[in-house]
């Protein structure tokens, strides 16, 4: 890799940035770019070769069945819940025009402590917005009450598993607004012993 390579594919990585998932509009990722985002994502740090991780992606046509399963989840924990706040439900299910929700499967019966791997699961979220970045989407990770639902969890995932996010990823239909970010000074320091 030539030095104008990795200046490239460091100013990719620093050009990242999420977008609002709501304001995203087709095209989305086609099958073949969605595989290698997949991939991408994959391919992370992985102490004991657990794969603490699954990957569901949510067909255009099932968007409806993740409305439905939402809005039911929600009710069921939140009888007293509103109009607006089950419209938001119901419109979360139908943002931008792909997404893939990122599973945690964590084994506590491994000797790989749990907190490796959560960071292995973090990691695939990041290489997962970071190649769909690669491919000129912008993505967003979403949590919330959806993320955190063990019904919701159940309905997207297997046994034992829980929601670490809801990744979204299309064009932006407006340009994407640069948000403050810390001076390297607050947050790097260098150890010398």
């Amino acid at each position: 890799m030539t030095f104008n390579d990795r200046a490239s594919t460091l100013s990719l990585l620093t050009s990242r940035r999420s977008g609002k998932a709501r304001d995203m509009v087709a095209p989305g990722p086609d099958a073949d770019e969605l595989a290698a985002m997949l991939a991408a994502a994959m391919r992370v740090p992985d102490h004991g070769k657990l794969a603490p991780w699954r990957f569901v992606v949510v067909a255009a046509g099932a968007r409806a069945a993740l409305e439905a399963a939402l809005v039911e989840s929600y009710t069921a924990e939140k009888p007293e819940a509103g109009r607006a706040e089950l419209e938001a439900m119901r419109s979360f299910a139908h943002h931008a025009p792909c997404l893939i929700v990122l599973m945690a499967r964590l084994r506590e019966e491994s000797h790989i402590p749990l907190w490796e791997q959560q960071l292995s699961v973090g990691a695939a979220a990041m290489q997962l917005l970071n190649a769909g970045h690669a491919l000129g989407y912008v993505g967003n990770w979403l949590t919330g009450w959806p993320a955190y639902s063990e019904a919701v969890a159940a309905r997207l995932g297997e046994a034992g598993e829980r929601v670490a996010g809801f990744f979204f990823f299309g064009t932006a239909a407006k340009p994407l607004e640069e948000r403050p970010r810390p001076e390297p000074g607050a947050v790097v320091r260098h150890w010398t012993g």
